[in-house]
């Protein structure tokens, strides 16, 4: 059943070429999805961890924590390379059981169908929304799979790849009937040192074998002419489900038949050592045959997805040079009856399988590879909270220009700043920063919309006449709109009356410049809640930030942080800024640098940087609230030179970890350009590429769960927040939200639940004997909870890492010269990142053989 899907992957990849419309068929069928997700073992969300050698690192990959209810259920996660490099996976590790899992299948995709935690696969949806190439396989306690030294499987970078996508079969659920969550998946063993070989997948499978009931023997063969450059098969792997006997593979050259392998499907589904002898170049022809029995049925089996159906796959890993690699192929072609007259005898001799002898077999494959079913928690992604599109917000159109700032004011109002019919592009400004189209006057419509945070009604509208190319917005305590236009230079205090008048201007107007009283295309202002100190990003040609007092006397500035100062990196382009009131930090989203850097307000002392891959080299906007540990909220940027998609980030900011992802659900993010957070928890973000708003909610998934043996019902109805510590602190930063407006202390806030729910007690709101109860019942399983989760933390063995790869089937006055000037003329340019790119493979099996120069 594993490789159901990956059959209707190939299906569909064969149907691609002959009809859309057959294809997008088999994608949707969870036989197609099997086939070709079948060769992966990784889990979604994984932990990356640094080995001796320093380009060398683990990748922990599984899934977050699930509980599938149905039998035949195909569940994916999705995990970004966590590498910005080209990197290589040399070794795979499974973690699993066939108790729990049918079978597992690791993808390497450039978009995954989702990044969100888990989702259904075995939908229409899929795996990715491109090419998806399998890099791996597991099934029956298969034992880890090690590649040949100097052999690995390319991501990242270059490889088009940027993320892995796992797929698990869970075929009979039965052993869930206990409702524990499972978090099976794969270590991956990885290195950024260049392999002079790169591994890749062949599939061959077949989809239209129909075994009659009762009778003894049928084959199904499939054959393709090779017509490529040469491969070097060094493992292969067969795939049957429970009629299967034997399965073979061969190249065929000259009429000659040579042996690639030859396995009972009935043995644990590892890869086993191919024929090294046997290579394959153009000209040959690949064939397999599947050896199949219909003793015991009474009707007829087919090939399909279900535990039902059956399946005839063999997977051949191969390594070619690296200036020819290619991820994967597969074949699908029947073959003719006349090529398989002269097959060996062999491939039709059933394999025996000693029922003992393969109970033993998988039972010492257990002890080897600790089958982890259990859950690290701190790895288990929060599955009641995800972020998604409110689809139907706004209810009608806003008529915006390019959107370039949020924030929310002291009514908690969401306020719009866009350029109306100005646009900023090649010839806005000159190489002195100059703005350069003065004589277009400014913007005539009103560039700040107050609207009504639920439906998206215009409130009130002010801005007219005022700007010319705007910026960045945030609001004060007093609701006094605080702003930076890029072609004016400057940053404006506005009151937000509706009468458009300047109450303060920092800077000269048209004048670029980086002293005290000039800017340079400032982008963001961020605002002391308490004091009223406001700060100035400074910008597109100035790397700085500027901390002026609320009634704009220039007080300090500073530039970018590193906790190494012989390494410290400027900033290219700080973007965006916010205030963290509960720490008195301002945070800095510095652009083309694709980072995160924190400082302390008042000194301007560096705290701490957050940069992920998953950025993909570029961070245009933050935003923060104070729930739990702290939660920042980000999005990207496009950039040329990394492969990783625009979406939106949460972050909790101690421990850096990301909480999740989230992208619009109708129409993709062109230029997602700053993000503001309301007080009930949904966040906006806005969109200067496609001139629109956009809302997100977090939508809540009640269930229960199982967790180290403990039931823990949903306690919603009996769970409070502290109310007085959220009053306090969630003003959202962003905009300066006025005291007796937060009132995110209700019980359900999303935010507050998805990463306070596992850290604080649980309070009831009555008080007395009851909640004293409550409370200690909860107590005793939380402790148990702990004990257990210690106890299985230490049980756990170290993680290691390989990889594969698989297609997609089935389914700026004159002379004045600052940095940045001539690097950045519009929003949207980029900057090329140089990064360091060698390391050793350290684990070997047995080592690639170098091309041979003989023909056969």
């Amino acid at each position: 059943m594993g490789d159901s899907m990956l059959y209707m992957v190939l299906l569909a990849f064969i149907h691609l070429s002959q009809s859309l419309d057959v294809q997008k068929t088999l994608y949707g069928s969870k036989w197609f999805q099997e086939n070709v997700l079948k060769l992966s073992d990784l889990a979604s969300r994984s932990n990356s961890q640094q080995l001796p050698n320093s380009h060398n690192f683990s990748v922990d990959i599984r899934m977050p924590g699930v509980l599938p209810t149905q039998s035949d259920t195909y569940l994916c996660t999705a995990f970004p390379v966590p590498t910005s490099q080209d990197a290589y996976i040399v070794d795979f590790i499974p973690h699993a059981s066939m108790n729990t899992v049918h079978h597992m299948l690791l993808f390497g995709c450039r978009t995954p169908v989702s990044t969100a935690g888990y989702w259904d696969c075995g939908s229409s949806q899929g795996t990715c929304k491109d090419e998806a190439s399998i890099m791996y396989a597991w099934a029956r306690n298969a034992p880890p799979t090690k590649l040949p030294k100097d052999v690995g499987f390319r991501v990242g970078k270059n490889s088009g790849m940027a993320y892995f996508v796992l797929q698990i079969h869970y075929g009979d659920v039965s052993s869930f009937r206990d409702h524990h969550i499972d978090c099976s998946g794969l270590s991956l063993k990885m290195t950024t040192k260049p392999q002079p070989f790169i591994a890749g997948m062949y599939l061959l499978i077949s989809m239209d074998t129909v075994i009659l009931p009762g009778k003894r023997v049928t084959n199904s063969d499939v054959a393709c002419d090779y017509t490529s450059y040469p491969i070097y098969p060094f493992a292969f792997r067969t795939h049957t489900h429970s009629l299967g006997k034997v399965v073979s593979g061969y190249r065929i050259r000259n009429g000659k038949w040579s042996l690639i392998g030859r396995q009972s499907p009935q043995l644990p589904q590892a890869f086993y050592p191919a024929n090294r002898e046997v290579n394959v170049q153009y000209g040959d022809t690949i064939a397999a045959r599947c050896v199949f029995t219909g003793e015991g049925r009474s009707s007829k089996t087919y090939i399909g997805g279900t535990s039902a159906d059956e399946m005839c796959n063999f997977y051949i890993m191969y390594y070619m040079e690296s200036k020819h690699a290619i991820p994967f192929m597969n074949c699908m072609e029947p073959g003719s009856k006349e090529l398989f007259r002269s097959i060996p005898a062999e491939a039709n001799v059933p394999i025996t399988v000693p029922q003992m002898n393969s109970k033993m077999h998988m039972e010492h494959t257990a002890d080897e590879t600790p089958l982890l079913n259990t859950c690290d928690e701190d790895k288990v992604l929060d599955q009641d909270y995800h972020l998604e599109q409110v689809s139907s917000w706004p209810q009608s159109s806003l008529q915006l220009g390019q959107v370039s700032g949020l924030a929310l004011d002291s009514n908690s109002n969401l306020v719009i700043f866009h350029r109306g019919d100005h646009r900023w592009g090649m010839d806005s400004f000159n190489n002195q920063a100059r703005y350069l189209q003065r004589s277009l006057g400014p913007i005539q419509q009103s560039t700040i919309l107050a609207v009504d945070p639920s439906n998206g009604r215009i409130l009130k509208a002010s801005g007219r006449n005022m700007f010319y190319l705007p910026h960045g917005i945030t609001t004060d305590k007093d609701n006094n709109y605080w702003v930076t236009d890029v072609a004016l230079h400057q940053v404006l205090k506005v009151d937000s009356d509706g009468r458009d008048r300047i109450l303060l201007a920092l800077g000269e107007a048209f004048t670029p410049g980086s002293d005290i009283n000039h800017f340079c295309k400032p982008t963001d202002v961020a605002v002391d809640t308490e004091t009223g100190d406001i700060f100035v990003s400074d910008g597109y040609c100035n790397a700085r930030i500027l901390k002026f007092s609320a009634d704009g006397k220039y007080l300090s500035q500073w530039g970018a942080g590193s906790s190494d100062r012989r390494r410290q990196t400027p900033f290219q382009i700080p973007h965006s800024l916010v205030f963290l009131p509960d720490r008195k930090e301002v945070c800095v989203a510095d652009r083309e640098n694709g980072r995160i850097q924190c400082f302390i307000a008042e000194t301007g002392q560096f705290v701490k940087e957050i940069k992920k891959d998953e950025f993909g080299g570029k961070l245009f906007a933050i935003t923060y609230s104070p729930v739990g540990d702290g939660l920042i909220f980000a999005v990207n940027g496009e950039s040329l030179y990394h492969s990783a998609p625009l979406r939106g980030f949460v972050i909790n900011y101690s421990t850096n970890r990301i909480l999740d992802t989230f992208i619009p659900n109708k129409k993709e993010f062109k230029m997602p350009h700053d993000i503001v957070l309301s007080v009930d928890g949904s966040v906006f973000v806005g969109d200067a590429g496609s001139n629109s708003v956009f809302k997100f909610t977090a939508e809540k998934f009640h269930r229960s769960v199982k967790k180290a043996g403990i039931e823990i019902q949903e306690l919603f109805e009996m769970e409070s927040l502290v109310q007085s510590k959220l009053k306090q602190d969630l003003n959202i930063s962003k905009p300066a939200l006025v005291q007796e407006k937060q009132i995110v202390g209700q019980k359900d806030h999303p935010l507050v639940e998805m990463e306070e729910r596992k850290s604080r007690p649980m309070l009831n709101k009555e008080k007395g004997v009851l909640p004293a109860i409550i409370t200690t019942l909860l107590l005793i399983p939380l402790l148990l909870v702990v004990f257990l989760g210690v106890f299985m933390c230490w049980r756990k063995n170290s993680k290691t890492v390989g990889s594969l790869n698989l297609g997609k089937f089935f389914a700026s006055n004159k002379g004045y010269s600052r940095q940045g000037f001539d690097q950045l003329s519009t929003e949207g340019s980029d900057q090329e990142r140089n990064v360091e790119d060698s390391s050793d493979s350290d684990n070997e099996e047995y080592s690639a053989l170098p091309p041979p120069h003989s023909s056969s």
